[in-house]
């Protein structure tokens, strides 16, 4: 294939898309094929000469949209959805185009540059105060790695990059139980070690417990550990869970800790200025990380970490080879420097053209469409009698469990769950809370409607008579 031929196949492409799209709704939300299904269809060895795209764009659509569970899909309930806008589709095509390396200014001015206004752009429409600057990292998980190295150096006043970690003082990270796996797998592979990653009590609303906080600082700094970082939740993955920020932060503050705030999820809601009292306090943070990928419709991978005081970071992570050094450096950023890789994608671009092709009014009218309609939901459950509600989000998301009279919860729970994702009209996914097996209700997809939203009810609910039906009957039917 020639570059002259991409406008035949870019148009073969986008005329696959334009149906793909409008027909997403009848198709099962979940992948319906079997472990090893897709590998069974392709060979074992790379073709030795060419072939012709006829054939390479026919197999693409016999095999792969198959295999694929859809993310984009109106009824997609599950984790925290990446999303896809078609303004951030178009940008995300002429980044392949370029196919641009923005690791350094100068190998992509305008990559930087608009990056850079971007990252103030998103700090206005959070509402954050100026002073912070950043970056967009690939996910929430690369920049909560690189705050917990900063953590890990600035207490060590940067000479654990130097001698290694063996004859350091042990080093302590405090942080919300309802955290994100990340924050472990960061620990972990900072050197820090988990067993030195601590969970203070959470309040009854599942904040982080601040007196609980001060006393294991305390209790530590007597045993002889250093304390180094604090790790706050904006939104946690199984319930949606918010620390109380001022508080925790204050205490951070005191006892000079590097404070982190995974925002990943719930950030994005911070567009509209009414949830804003959820992350009250945030501007004494050191570092906020929010994906609008999950939630403001611009592709995997968009990950905005805000920075009080990049240099903190940069001095962490960043290298400059002689090879890498850039005339006119002190005029310009080069935000690999700020990050663990140092090639870059040009993510900036699907930002620039969603945040103008929709404005923030219409991502505002996003957030608060999906939070309403999930609470209209919400209700309908709890208004059902063999239903209970599990927990509640101020945002969109809650969980409940099937408790039908004289059956037992935790097995028809279960069953209902895999029943629901095997059904294919909806996808939902569980989580164990308070022991207990909920399954979790949320909204974030582009496309989706109100009608998606309490659609879930009818199948949930159809699907539960059917389970009642078979064990009242005894019988084991999976139709």
């Amino acid at each position: 294939m020639k570059y002259s031929d991409l406008p035949k196949w870019s148009g073969e492409a986008a005329k696959w898309a334009e149906e793909y799209f409008s027909t997403l709704d009848d198709q099962p939300v979940r992948s319906q094929v079997e472990p090893g299904d897709i590998k069974a269809l392709l060979p074992e060895n790379p073709p030795e000469n060419p072939e012709d795209m006829e054939i390479i764009f026919r197999d693409f659509k016999e095999i792969i949209p198959p295999g694929i569970t859809h993310w984009q899909h109106p009824r997609f309930f599950t984790y925290f959805v990446s999303n896809a806008s078609p303004a951030s589709i178009i940008a995300e095509q002429l980044v392949n185009y370029m196919a641009t390396n923005s690791m350094l200014w100068q190998t992509s001015p305008a990559a930087t540059e608009l990056e850079e206004r971007m990252i103030q752009w998103f700090g206005h429409a959070f509402g954050l105060q100026s002073g912070y600057s950043g970056l967009i990292q690939d996910t929430a998980s690369s920049a909560t790695l690189t705050a917990v190295l900063t953590m890990r150096e600035k207490a060590l006043n940067w000479e654990g990059l130097e001698r290694g970690l063996r004859h350091s003082p042990q080093l302590r990270i405090y942080g919300s139980k309802e955290n994100h796996s990340s924050i472990e797998k960061a620990v972990k592979l900072s050197g820090i070690g988990f067993d030195n990653l601590r969970f203070p009590n959470n309040l009854p609303n599942r904040s982080i417990d601040p007196e609980h906080l001060r006393d294991m600082i305390l209790e530590d700094i007597d045993a002889g550990y250093r304390p180094a970082g604090l790790v706050l939740c904006v939104g946690g993955t199984a319930t949606g869970a918010i620390d109380n920020l001022v508080e925790p932060i204050q205490i951070a503050r005191e006892f000079d800790l590097y404070t982190h705030v995974d925002a990943a999820w719930a950030g994005s809601a911070m567009v509209c200025p009414e949830f804003r009292y959820l992350w009250k306090g945030v501007e004494g943070a050191d570092s906020i990380v929010i994906n609008p990928h999950k939630w403001l419709g611009m592709q995997l991978e968009c990950s905005i970490q805000f920075l009080a005081d990049p240099i903190l970071q940069s001095k962490t992570v960043g290298l400059r080879p002689d090879y890498l050094r850039t005339k006119g450096e002190d005029r310009i950023s080069n935000l690999s420097e700020m990050a663990i890789v140092l090639g870059r994608r040009f993510r900036a671009l699907k930002v620039w053209f969603t945040l103008r092709a929709y404005g923030l009014s219409g991502l505002r009218d996003l957030i608060r469409n999906h939070v309403k309609w999930t609470k209209e939901l919400e209700k309908k459950f709890c208004s059902d009698n063999e239903f209970e509600l599990a927990f509640s989000s101020p945002l969109a998301l809650f969980g409940f469990r099937f408790k039908p009279r004289g059956m037992d919860s935790e097995l028809v729970t279960n069953r209902l769950f895999e029943r629901i994702n095997d059904d294919g009209r909806i996808y939902l996914t569980q989580a164990k809370i308070d022991g207990k097996t909920t399954i979790r209700f949320t909204c974030g997809t582009y496309s989706t409607t109100r009608d998606d939203v309490l659609m879930a009810y009818d199948v949930v609910r159809e699907l539960g008579d059917r389970i009642k039906l078979e064990m009242t009957d005894g019988s084991t039917s999976r139709d």
